[in-house]
């Protein structure tokens, strides 16, 4: 069980912060779950949401205002951090975009990282977890993201179908081999061998497929003026990628938004109706 670190009322609901021992990682992990009012009474979809760079499992539960709404629609929200913590990894905190807070939700392959930064494989075990301990239905579970967490989101639920049933983002690194994030963290992470970096690439893993894996759509949100879109985000390879799949996507674009949480805060509310409309 994981162990409890506070707690607060929250639109009816509780706003909780736990800390599990992590079989995946090898080292202690934070979490954070919004519980709604009806969590007590039946099983509830839950919603998985991954923060992006420099984040942790704060973030989102603080900043985008998502509780009021998934308190009104009886979602269970569960927020991860962005990477293993106290690795002590030579060099995991020299930049903000790679190692600590950086984990791009990928199992490293390279060492020294090989061994804590494992996030994929953290990601699966925390959905047994959340599954094994609140009222979550196990068929009824969604997962979003943003930047990174957008990236993390997308690959998510395209290599794991079977356990998400929908998907969204707000400006997600959408084509991470092409530009120079995902390149920095995928050579670091996975070696200079950019065939492995496509099993993390949600575009190259949308192109693979023949046919839509989300036929009742993904929705993703970005900003125009957002600063990494032209550099980093790249949403046009994974809007060529899902038009060749045949997958619908709902690609809005909205001028003077930028990166942050304000433009998170402002398209959350349809984010969260999306995936209630999606799990039922």
């Amino acid at each position: 069980m994981p162990q409890l670190l506070n707690e607060h009322a929250c639109f009816g609901g509780v706003q909780r912060f736990y800390q599990h021992d992590s079989a995946a990682i090898g080292l202690p992990m934070k979490f954070s779950v919004y519980l709604p009012p009806a969590a007590g009474e039946k099983k509830l979809p839950v919603l998985f949401y991954l923060a992006g760079l420099t984040c942790t499992e704060e973030t989102f539960m603080t900043k985008a205002g998502a509780q009021r709404l998934a308190s009104e629609l009886g979602i269970i929200l569960v927020a991860p951090d962005t990477s293993p913590r106290g690795a002590n990894v030579p060099g995991e905190s020299d930049s903000w975009d790679f190692g600590a807070g950086a984990g791009f939700y990928l199992d490293a392959t390279q060492e020294p990282w090989a061994r804590h930064y494992r996030m994929h494989s953290y990601l699966l075990e925390l959905h047994a977890l959340v599954l094994a301990t609140f009222q979550a239905d196990p068929g009824k579970v969604g997962i979003f993201g943003h930047s990174m967490g957008g990236h993390g989101a997308l690959t998510m639920a395209l290599k794991h179908p079977d356990l998400f049933r929908s998907v969204s983002a707000f400006a997600p690194i959408a084509a991470p081999s092409h530009c120079p994030w995902g390149k920095k963290a995928f050579g670091g992470y996975l070696g200079a061998d950019e065939s492995a970096w496509q099993q993390y690439d949600a575009s190259a893993l949308m192109a693979s497929h023949t046919s839509a894996p989300f036929p009742g759509g993904i929705l993703i949100d970005q900003g125009l003026g957002d600063k990494f879109l032209v550099e980093q985000l790249l949403p046009e390879a994974f809007e060529d990628a899902c038009a060749k799949a045949n997958q619908p996507l709902t690609l809005r674009r909205h001028a003077g938004y930028d990166h942050g949480y304000y433009f998170i805060s402002t398209f959350v509310e349809d984010h969260l109706r999306f995936h209630s409309r999606q799990l039922g």
